[in-house]
C-alpha cells in the first residue's frame, strides 16, 4: 500500500533535531547516513562531510520522520517553507512512475526518477500547487 511520510531539511543541526524527536517518541533510527558516506563527499568540506545526508525514525507502526542537512556549500538555500517535503513511498516502479508522473504535470521535475546511490528508486517534483515531493522505493525490499 502506498504510504506518505513528512521529510524535512534543516540548516545543519539535523542531527540535534533528530536527537531531540527521538527522546520525545522513542524509538531506534531506521537509517543515519553521513554524507561522508555518500559519492559526493570528495567535494565536501571536512565539516559538511559529518553532516546528516538522510536520517528516518519510525513514529507508531505506519510513519516515518525522514531528514537532511540543507547545505549551502551544495547549493541549497533553506527558508521556512521550503524546508520540507512529502514522501511517497510505493510498492513498485510501475506505481512510482505513474504518481510522479500524475502528481508532477503542470509542475516542475528537480529530480526525474532514477535509481540513487543508497539502492531506491527516487524522484523529487514540486506540485502545480507548489508542494514538494519525494518518491522513494527501496529497492532492497523488491
Amino acid at each position: 500500500m502506498l504510504t506518505i511520510h513528512p521529510y524535512v531539511n534543516f540548516p545543519g543541526n539535523t542531527e540535534e533535531a533528530f536527537r531531540f524527536y527521538q527522546s520525545v517518541f522513542g524509538g531506534n533510527f531506521k537509517a543515519l547516513i553521513r554524507f561522508k558516506d555518500t559519492p559526493e563527499a570528495e567535494r565536501m568540506s571536512p565539516e559538511d562531510q559529518e553532516k546528516i545526508m538522510h536520517i528516518c525514525l519510525p513514529i507508531g507502526d505506519s510513519v516515518l520522520l525522514m531528514g537532511t542537512d540543507a547545505l549551502d556549500s551544495m547549493g541549497h538555500t533553506l527558508t521556512m517553507g521550503n524546508n520540507f517535503f512529502l514522501t511517497i513511498t510505493p510498492t513498485s516502479r510501475h506505481e512510482a512512475d505513474e504518481v510522479f508522473a500524475k502528481l508532477s504535470a503542470g509542475g516542475k521535475a528537480s529530480l526525474p526518477m532514477h535509481e540513487s546511490s543508497w539502492n531506491s528508486y527516487f524522484g523529487m517534483f514540486t506540485d502545480k500547487f507548489g508542494l514538494q515531493w519525494m518518491i522513494d522505493l527501496d529497492l532492497s525490499q523488491q
